[in-house]
């Protein structure tokens, strides 16, 4: 009974039944095409045009290189339907309406950001490398650059979420949450608690969560049940049984904003397996970045601005800025530099800020990241620094969460391996910290993974620090991670059947659509 029970949940579920609502909807398009092709016989002619423009369009289209091949094979292989998939599926469509909005919102973001070109002056004048990496960022995602801002480095989901819980405890004013996962569990009950404890205390709560994101870990509608709570919430992008890339475009972001000047952020989403209080893939290596100060209002513009898009609704944004309920004036050492990245803008914000910092390296460049789905630009950077003598290392899972991503992955260390790039393997289990740090005066810690979806399809964040004492720290802790890795050889990487190298290289070439 027990397990029919299970089943019947199961074939009931909103992801089964979503997801066989969008196969039965590719099956009614192909046989309507097939059909179509038998009463018309130019209709073949029109298909393969259709199919051959879409490739010339491909071909001179902005996108990444990587993307326009994983399209096009398809789209020889089947010309008759890759074309039309492609006009119909192929990128993400938002209304006249939606545009308008978000360029509305954009215009408001650059209103309410503050003037901080002494900052990037003085910057610039002290290191002129440091000033163009973050002029390119205060330009192309309108995020400027602090000082007065302490940042404390939290190497594990467990620190993060102890100190999270002690910054919420505090909260008078109001509480910014935004994840892509949040999960019913120890770690999200023991933060919900004190949500509901503040909101009925007053304090204005917000929640934003991405529905595909937390589809497996919340219940459909979830956040009407927030909402009885006082807790205001958004859900990102709902999912519903329509075959559509827009659902591409998911809220990966993790965001904690406390009060204005207490924020948080990094890898870690609210579910248990970032803490281990549950293990999945063995130890859970996470890692976040927590700011007192006012590089917090980075953050919190990032949010206002997806709620109103969301909502509908507009903030009066001058009663969240940090220096409204900040106690006291926080002086600390290093430039702060929260930014955010959407897919909106033709814009690959977050790998443009990743490349600058592995071109200008010139003792070393050490990574973690939970996937090394890369493009050309990034294998060339990456090869290139190696070459020239720059220590490049690179900290990947040894347990995978995905076979198929964990494939394509180690795909690509034989060709990084052989330009001199050193490896690792989390051999504990697996690493989902996001973190670049660099001559141990630069670090980025966000939400920005090696792979496509979080270069080119995800809203993400990261934050860009230069000689503040978290940099040192995150240089610190990666070589603590390291040495709990194990180093995989060029010999290792070439040691596997012809059968996993057939299938590394189909994965590869199709990675850009997974």
């Amino acid at each position: 009974m027990k397990v029919l029970k299970s089943l019947v949940k199961l074939l009931f579920h909103r992801v089964v039944i979503v997801g066989v609502a969008i196969l039965l909807q590719a099956a009614y398009f192909i046989i309507l095409l097939s059909k179509f092709q038998e009463f018309f016989a130019f209709s073949y002619g029109i298909l393969m045009l259709l199919s051959v423009a879409v490739v010339l369009h491909l071909i001179n289209d902005r996108s990444n290189p990587a993307y326009k091949l994983a399209w096009i094979i398809p789209i020889l292989t089947f010309p008759i339907f890759g074309g039309l998939f492609y006009v119909m599926f192929g990128h993400s469509h938002l209304s006249k309406r939606q545009k308008n909005e978000m360029r509305e919102i954009g215009q408001q973001i650059f209103a309410v950001m503050p003037d901080r070109t002494p900052n990037l002056d003085r910057l610039k004048e002290e290191n002129p490398v440091a000033g163009l990496q973050a002029q390119y960022i205060y330009r192309f995602a309108h995020a400027p650059l602090c000082r007065n801002t302490s940042t404390e480095y939290l190497p594990l989901g467990e620190i993060k979420f102890q100190r999270m819980k002690e910054e919420l405890q505090k909260a008078q004013h109001y509480i910014f949450l935004e994840y892509f996962i949040i999960e019913e569990g120890k770690m999200w009950n023991e933060i919900l608690e004190i949500l509901r404890e503040k909101a009925a205390a007053g304090v204005d709560v917000r929640v934003i969560y991405d529905d595909i994101g937390s589809m497996m870990t919340l219940p459909y509608g979830y956040d009407r049940k927030l909402e009885s709570m006082g807790i205001k919430c958004c859900v990102f992008n709902p999912l519903v049984p329509i075959l559509s890339t827009r659902f591409n475009n998911r809220d990966h972001r993790k965001i904690c904003v406390i009060d204005g000047w207490v924020g948080f952020t990094g890898g870690i989403n609210l579910a248990d397996e970032y803490i281990n209080a549950v293990v999945k893939h063995g130890h859970w290596k996470d890692t976040a970045i927590l700011l007192k100060g006012e590089a917090v209002w980075n953050l919190t513009v990032m949010f206002l601005s997806l709620w109103s898009f969301l909502r509908h609704t507009q903030d009066h944004y001058e009663s969240f800025r940090p220096h409204v309920h900040q106690p006291e004036p926080i002086v600390s050492q290093g430039y702060v530099q929260p930014f955010g990245d959407i897919p909106l803008d033709n814009e690959a914000v977050g790998e443009t800020v990743y490349l600058n910092l592995i071109n200008k390296a010139q003792r070393y460049v050490h990574i973690t990241s939970p996937y090394l789905i890369i493009d050309n630009e990034m294998v060339t950077a990456l090869s290139n620094a190696a070459k020239s003598g720059v220590d490049v290392r690179i900290i990947t899972p040894h347990i995978a969460d995905k076979f198929y991503v964990h494939a394509v992955t180690r795909a690509y260390y034989e060709t990084l391996l052989e330009a001199g790039v050193r490896i690792f393997e989390y051999t504990p289990g697996f690493i989902h910290a996001k973190t670049f740090v660099v001559d141990d005066e630069y670090a980025v810690v966000g939400t920005i993974n090696l792979d496509y979806r979080s270069l080119y399809l995800h809203f993400e964040c990261g934050c860009w620090m230069y000689q503040t004492p978290s940099v040192l720290q995150v240089r610190d802790d990666f070589l603590l991670t390291q040495g709990k890795s194990q180093e995989i050889t060029l010999a290792t990487a070439r040691n596997i059947n012809w059968l996993q190298r057939l299938g590394r290289s189909i994965l590869r070439a199709f990675a850009p659509l997974m």
